[in-house]
């Protein structure tokens, strides 16, 4: 292999170290999303998934492809409904495509939060009270096994009713 294509398969993966380089690579990963995104997060925190890059995004990929799919799994929901947050919102909007699950009980003690597009691009945290993290738009197998994991928590979860819009007349 030669220097150029070293650097070009580097050039996908990038350590993060603050709240403002997840948001980036959030955004970054999420607009490389053809087909979906899955999602695990403890409670959509405040200034990632309600960022209007983020959600200009998401939205775009809905509104582009009739078979997107958004997949979150949220730990803690109740804090982010009495917060308050924009990506509920869209996802109420637009909720053929986006979906919320409970994360089980079982699988509570998972303290990692991660996004992956499709099966190749990811953004991962091993612990969400810490910003550091990696993030890379070329890694199927790191993607894959993670999204493994996110497919067996989310056959075991529950819709979260309560992000949706009860429309009663």
């Amino acid at each position: 292999m030669d220097n150029t294509a070293r650097e070009d398969m580097a050039a996908t993966r990038q350590v993060l170290s603050s709240k403002e380089d997840v948001r980036d690579a959030m955004i970054s990963v999420a607009g490389i999303a053809v087909r979906g995104i899955s999602i695990m997060t403890r409670d959509l925190e405040t200034g990632l998934y309600d960022n209007p890059d983020f959600i200009q995004t998401v939205k775009r990929l809905c509104l582009s492809k009739s078979y997107a799919r958004i997949r979150v799994l949220v730990t803690n929901p109740y804090r982010t409904l009495r917060d308050g947050n924009r990506f509920v919102y869209l996802g109420r909007r637009l909720s053929t495509f986006i979906e919320f699950r409970h994360v089980h009980q079982k699988y509570r003690d998972h303290n990692e939060a991660f996004l992956i597009a499709d099966e190749s691009a990811l953004v991962f945290r091993a612990d969400t009270d810490r910003w550091e993290g990696i993030s890379d738009t070329s890694e199927p197998t790191i993607a894959r096994r993670y999204l493994s994991l996110f497919d067996e928590i989310w056959a075991h979860s529950t819709p979260a009713n309560e992000f949706r819009q009860l429309n009663i007349s």
